[in-house]
């Protein structure tokens, strides 16, 4: 008889997860996910400031799903609760029983409780919906600038957070406002990109070359960078720090935390402050030794102990290792504890520019890092294309 392997989240750990398991011949996949479609969340920089499409950085899960010649299951559905003992996912309209469970339901944006009103008053970029509203809000700013010519208003559009998604937001951003001072001209000089951050530097926990190269290009850009700023509160119209300062801004973009999805907190097992779970070394949670959880959801550790960034590139990673340790443990054969390394970093930077690392040793920046990093995005774009198109060529034959 199969085995039932289901499958929570369409994120980058739980589409390489079901690309393993849809090879197996004695599984059933199941695929879950609360959205009918997968979101590139590493694109959204680009889709924020308008270059790139809603085509661009979105995958239809149930064609992608139909790609595997039906055999995987999509359902378009909220992944309650999880029932360990009966071995089932409960979902609001129904529930689905497994022998062998991975979690990838990924992360959403925290909004800090103690910085009043930054939930009410910034966007975020976990949520296709929130960057979607500020793509449309930053093009309404440029379409004003556009229709009055006389408007030299300062328009500040603030980015909170200084990791690797605000600094490519803020880049992309300074960018494009670069890109309109060539057919606008002044008229778009006075919008002002703002990047706060309350450690001392920018992209803190990377390496000095990525920290160097990244602030020399935003510099460049005419970027605004405020390191060491604390946030204390948010009103509609003005940030306010907690050393008396202020900036009057427009719009906010937060990147400046995660914290795990809705369906963590209702699992009752070892989770960390920012509900992610906290998984043995075989990346099992709660002692079942069938269920698995990777990506954004999971505190993931090295084999030294050191937490891996949250990542695409750990979420499928450890998606890899999931799929592999079912198969293993259903052949009965030994499962080594997990353990994976960031194998390079690449940091989009506006435009035809980037900054990179490859296995620590190959540092590169400007259009060959650019180059490096749009081959990557394209190598795993063109997968999920290729495994959609498949799916409409093979549901058009039977027409």
């Amino acid at each position: 008889m199969k085995k039932k392997v289901v499958v929570i989240g369409g994120g980058y750990g739980g589409l390489r997860a079901v690309e393993h398991l849809a090879l197996q011949a004695d599984m059933d996949v199941t695929l879950i996910d609360a959205h009918p479609y997968h979101y590139l969340q590493t694109e959204a920089y680009g889709y924020i400031a308008g270059r790139f499409d809603l085509h661009d950085v979105v995958i239809d899960l149930q064609d992608w799903c139909d790609g595997f010649k039906k055999k995987v299951t999509f359902i378009y559905d909220h992944a309650t609760d999880i029932d360990f003992v009966s071995q089932k996912v409960k979902l609001c309209s129904s529930e689905v029983a497994y022998d062998y469970l991975i979690i990838a339901t990924g992360a959403k944006t925290n909004f800090f409780s103690f910085i009043e009103g930054l939930r009410e008053h910034s966007f975020g970029v976990k949520s296709l919906y929130r960057a979607h509203n500020f793509r449309a809000e930053f093009e309404k700013i440029i379409y004003k600038k556009l229709q009055n010519e006389a408007d030299t208003q300062e328009i500040n559009l603030a980015i909170g957070g200084a990791g690797l998604s605000g600094v490519e937001v803020a880049a992309e951003m300074a960018n494009v406002v670069s890109v309109y001072k060539k057919t606008l001209g002044n008229r778009v000089a006075s919008i002002r990109i703002h990047l706060i951050d309350a450690s001392k530097t920018i992209l803190p926990g990377m390496s000095e070359f990525l920290v160097q190269s990244t602030h020399k290009r935003l510099v460049s850009l005419g970027v605004h960078i405020l390191t060491d700023a604390f946030i204390q509160k948010m009103d509609d119209s003005y940030i306010y720090f907690k050393n008396g300062d202020t900036l009057a801004y427009h719009f906010m973009i937060f990147t400046g935390g995660i914290k795990a999805s809705d369906l963590n907190e209702k699992v009752d097992v070892q989770k960390n402050r920012i509900l992610q779970f906290l998984p043995d070394e075989r990346l099992n949670i709660g002692g079942y030794e069938n269920v698995f959880a990777v990506g954004d959801c999971v505190e993931i550790r090295d084999a030294a102990g050191r937490i891996l960034p949250p990542t695409a590139q750990t979420a499928e990673r450890s998606a890899e290792y999931a799929a592999a340790a079912i198969r293993k443990k259903i052949d009965k054969q030994e499962i080594k504890p997990f353990d994976a390394k960031v194998l390079g970093v690449f940091i989009a930077l506006g435009g035809r520019y980037a900054s990179g690392e490859l296995f620590g040793a190959l540092k590169v920046t400007g259009y060959s890092a650019y180059v490096l990093k749009k081959a990557i995005t394209y190598a795993y774009y063109l997968g999920l294309k290729l495994r959609l198109n498949t799916g409409y060529k093979n549901r058009t034959k039977t027409l």
